[in-house]
């Protein structure tokens, strides 16, 4: 099989090479020689492997813009992005072509980010640094999470990950998501229709979901003013999850507690854009999830436990629906 892999240009830490191929297929119990490898950078790259390649593995940034003539071999496309919602619409994917993303990869530096997070917001850190700028010596007094609610709008990967860590800091976790189904680290998980009646009670909420059409603008200035005056919101989803000025409205006027922002629209923020100045909010520049020394091999592993799913006859695990949107 000619799997080919696709390098963004001038990237320098998220990049793939022949080592790290073969070391991933080591981890699989594979033979690093079993497909025709290829790796590229450069648009010329790409379109030489495109008459052959049966497999791509690339980023959002460099796919979509690439498919200028036919690869009529391609089966299987690898995306190493969770969040695929920039990619839409869907007409520069091959007919034919199967969809991935890489869905599990960000699971250990994302929960870890969402505990520091949590703790930060406990503590008030939004607040002390907001008065640091500002030259002001005011004691601040944060409290333990434990015995705290915390709500986390979306299960998958991402919410997941946190919500394993809320629990085990005694946190009492609400979750909500499309299904609503039970989840280990929740005292209950509720569907989305039941968002409204928890947030007057959240003292936490965290935005894990993916951006589709029913997920857009989700919390808007009416879902933000039903949080309690103490309330902190961590968006590690995605910037189109929420009204931005309302919450830039809200954190200057003390309405809130603070946030912890590391998704935005658009991205990078603009220069000048308010968000650069709006009280009690730290804003991390999108880079909650992604570790540079797991990320890559961890992508691999992901496309290697999908490829032996396809050859085998088996359900894709990430496999990407395109009406769904996640």
């Amino acid at each position: 099989m000619h799997i080919h892999l696709q390098n963004p240009a001038g990237e320098t830490l998220f990049t793939f090479d022949r080592a790290m191929w073969d070391a991933a297929v080591a981890r699989a119990g594979g033979n690093p020689d079993e497909h025709r490898v290829t790796i590229g950078t450069t648009p010329e790259d790409f379109e030489a492997a495109m008459p052959t390649m049966e497999a791509v593995i690339t980023d959002t940034g460099t796919i979509r813009g690439m498919f200028g003539r036919p690869a009529p071999a391609l089966k299987l496309v690898f995306i190493t992005s969770a969040g695929l919602d920039r990619l839409a619409p869907w007409d520069w994917l091959p007919p034919g072509a199967v969809l991935m993303n890489n869905r599990g990869t960000h699971a250990g530096k994302i929960g870890e980010f969402g505990l520091m997070a949590l703790l930060m917001l406990a503590n008030r850190i939004p607040r002390m640094v907001t008065n640091q700028r500002a030259g002001v010596w005011r004691e601040i007094w944060g409290n333990v999470l434990t015995g705290r609610p915390v709500t986390i709008v979306g299960l998958g990967t991402l919410g997941s990950a946190v919500a394993g860590h809320a629990a085990r800091f005694g946190m009492t976790v609400t979750g909500i998501r499309a299904n609503p189904a039970p989840h280990p680290d929740c005292v209950r998980v509720l569907g989305i229709e039941a968002l409204d009646s928890v947030l007057p009670a959240t003292e936490f909420l965290v935005l894990a979901a993916p951006l589709t059409d029913a997920t857009r603008n989700l919390m808007d200035r009416r879902r933000l003013n039903l949080l309690p005056t103490h309330a902190c919101v961590l968006n590690i989803g995605r910037g189109g999850l929420i009204d931005q000025d309302a919450i830039c409205d809200m954190l200057d006027a003390g309405r809130l507690s603070g946030a912890v922002l590391d998704v935005f629209t658009p991205e990078p923020i603009p220069e000048g854009h308010r968000l650069w100045t709006t009280r009690n909010l730290i804003i991390s520049p999108h880079t909650s999830a992604d570790d540079p020394n797991t990320y890559n091999p961890r992508s691999l592993d992901i496309f290697l436990e999908n490829l032996s799913a396809w050859q085998n006859g088996r359900p894709l695990p990430n496999r990407f629906d395109t009406a769904r949107g996640y």
